[in-house]
């Protein structure tokens, strides 16, 4: 499938059982509330989606049940995030016959590459496969920037189309839409930065709290669109308490309370992982339990 990086994309969690199996009739309820909010894609196999702990023969599971799901409506998007190229190259190669129709990449991890060698990761990839990529752009939690300057190089791989842009750094979708025009799409990737982001011309947002809240996120995506930017700063403010909790190291685990509290999820992670306790507990509970109480009405979009 060819499509536009643009709109809500949600990158979703991953269910588990209590068994800790792939709890596939939870994952189906909150990819249909996606669909029925009107997302544009869905991602799957990042962070909140617990990629580092999925076996292969699940994340093949995952992609076939999400293309299933959909149905054609929206593109399904892979996450790659690995440690080394031959690994992401079969990882891409894979995601694209499970029936992936494009990748989200991380530069390489646990090793902090140089500009030659992660621009040389990433084009590696892309010539190996004829899905469309975007890139992960996080130097804040991952300490490797994708500048400019290497976009520059990586443009000239035609696959190589959108940024995951989480550089924290507003005035960057500008300095992007000025050197490259329309061609890197940019796609927010920090929640609280989201609706600035759009404003500024983004094309898109990768959202976790559209997890368990798929209508308000893509209410102040379309809304800022159509240039009802106070309907959108409206809804924006009420949810703010809840985006905070994905710039978190427990965003995992926060966002999954949220999709209870909201009816498409379940708490259940993955070890190391463990759900939240004490008092951050309580704390997470009373925003997500304010947020609920006070959920605002959608305007007609």
């Amino acid at each position: 499938m060819q499509f536009d990086w643009k709109g809500v994309m949600p990158a979703v969690t991953t269910k588990f059982t209590n068994e800790d199996t792939l709890d596939l009739e939870m994952f189906s309820t909150n990819i249909n509330a996606q669909l029925d909010a009107g997302v544009s894609g869905i991602i799957l196999g990042g962070t909140l989606g617990e990629a580092s702990t999925l076996e292969e023969d699940e994340k093949k599971t995952l992609i076939e049940c999400t293309v299933d799901l959909v149905d054609g409506k929206v593109p399904v998007v892979m996450n790659i995030a690995e440690q080394t190229t031959k690994r992401a190259i079969k990882a891409a190669e894979n995601a694209e016959k499970y029936g992936a129709s494009g990748l989200m990449m991380l530069p390489p991890m646990r090793y902090n590459s140089t500009d030659y060698e992660t621009m040389a990761y990433f084009e590696a990839v892309a010539k190996s496969t004829s899905l469309p990529i975007m890139v992960y752009n996080n130097p804040v939690d991952y300490k490797i920037e994708v500048t400019l300057d290497m976009f520059e190089e990586l443009l000239k791989n035609d696959n190589i189309q959108a940024v995951k842009e989480s550089t924290r750094d507003i005035t960057n979708i500008t300095r992007i839409r000025n050197r490259f025009g329309d061609r890197l799409k940019i796609l927010s990737g920090v929640d609280t930065l989201a609706m600035e982001s759009l404003l500024m011309g983004a094309d898109g947002w990768v959202a976790g709290l559209v997890c368990a809240f798929p209508r308000e996120t893509v209410a102040i995506c379309e809304l800022v669109k159509a240039g009802r930017v106070a309907e959108a700063t409206a809804i924006y403010r009420w949810f703010m308490p809840l985006l905070e909790l994905d710039i978190n190291p427990q965003l995992v685990q926060n966002i999954k309370l949220a999709e209870v509290a909201t009816g498409i999820g379940t708490e259940n992670v993955r070890l190391p992982r463990l759900p939240l306790q004490g008092e951050e507990r309580k704390r997470v509970l009373s925003i997500i339990e304010e947020g609920v109480k006070t959920r605002p009405e959608i305007p007609a979009l």
